[in-house]
């Protein structure tokens, strides 16, 4: 990598933990509606996988996804203007939090029902089979996704048309409240590919970005390759709860406090610097341009309109040819 790539991821975690941070802060003050929930300390999960597809990938994720659109090139602007419910979010205000998408982007959203997007990766992984586009579906779930039936079925066709797909699960130990060893009968999550018959590993440093993206590339090269399906799990941690309500009573703070001494963006920059690959003040310059890009970005979606009534009905069906 050139330090020109290395310096962009660096900006795209630190856009992702700050437009985050103003998310939250916003949600306090009302201006937010319906549910909100945090990637903040899963910053590299994303950015490494996004960071190793190629453009015809396709990129689907759950309801934790602005991380992710931000990574697959949404603007903060516009990110924040759909949390806002404004015309000028990249959903146009309809979708919120739980339902950001860009066709334009090869990124197909942002789910709110936990594992249904699963069969969904499988249905586009089979239609660019079918196509013969050289595409990988990528798709990103939670650990809590593994133990419905969405999981099972998406899982199983994908081995039986030995279709394109990376499964992503990103472990960060907890579905909501709980934690994966009071509701899976597998506390290894990549273990459940064994039934499927489809290779699958565990990548046990998800809070490395360079470790995500060389994992993730070497996953998609299996892929690409011809060989079918493949399964990575990536343990990871979410520093703040489940979502905005969330008074987490489920784990101790000393357990967060640990974790928050691997904040992912603390490992990068340290990596950086280490390595001599950027300077202090490389990083501080980046720091402070996205602090800038943050600012203008909530001024953006504050000032934006909301979206007109009689546009109400508009998007609920595709246009026909």
């Amino acid at each position: 990598m050139k330090k020109k790539d290395h310096l962009e991821l660096y900006r795209q975690m630190v856009l992702i933990r700050r437009v985050e941070e103003r998310a939250a802060e916003l949600y306090q003050e009302g201006k937010i509606g319906g549910f909100l929930h945090l990637y903040i300390g899963q910053e590299a999960v994303s950015t490494g996988i996004v960071s190793a597809r190629i453009p015809e990938d396709r990129v689907i994720t759950a309801y934790r996804d602005h991380g992710v659109a931000i990574n697959c090139g949404i603007s903060a602007k516009q990110v924040l203007a759909e949390l806002l419910g404004k015309e000028t979010g990249i959903s146009k205000g309809r979708g919120g939090s739980m339902h950001m998408a860009s066709v334009e982007n090869n990124y197909w959203g942002g789910h709110a029902i936990v594992g249904a997007h699963l069969p969904i990766a499988s249905g586009m992984a089979l239609g660019d089979q079918y196509l013969g586009n050289k595409g990988v579906t990528i798709c990103m779930f939670g650990d809590g996704a593994t133990n419905i039936g969405f999981f099972h079925e998406g899982v199983n066709l994908s081995k039986v048309w030995n279709l394109p797909v990376l499964w992503i699960c990103e472990n960060n130990q907890y579905g909501m409240g709980t934690a994966v060893d009071r509701a899976s009968a597998v506390e290894e999550i990549h273990m459940k590919a064994e039934g499927y018959g489809i290779p699958h590993s565990r990548l046990d440093d998800g809070m490395d970005v360079m470790k995500v993206r060389a994992k993730v590339a070497e996953a998609l090269d299996f892929i690409r390759a011809g060989n079918g399906p493949y399964f990575l799990e990536i343990m990871t941690y979410r520093f703040e709860g489940h979502s905005m309500g969330d008074p987490q009573r489920y784990r101790d703070k000393e357990e967060v406090t640990q974790w928050e001494k691997t904040d992912p963006i603390g490992i990068y920059h340290r990596y950086l610097v280490d390595e001599k690959i950027a300077s202090k003040a490389d990083l501080d310059k980046i720091e402070a341009a996205v602090e800038t890009e943050t600012q203008e970005a909530v001024e953006f979606a504050e000032s934006s309109p909301d979206p007109a009534m009689d546009t109400l009905f508009d998007f609920v069906y595709a246009e026909g040819n």
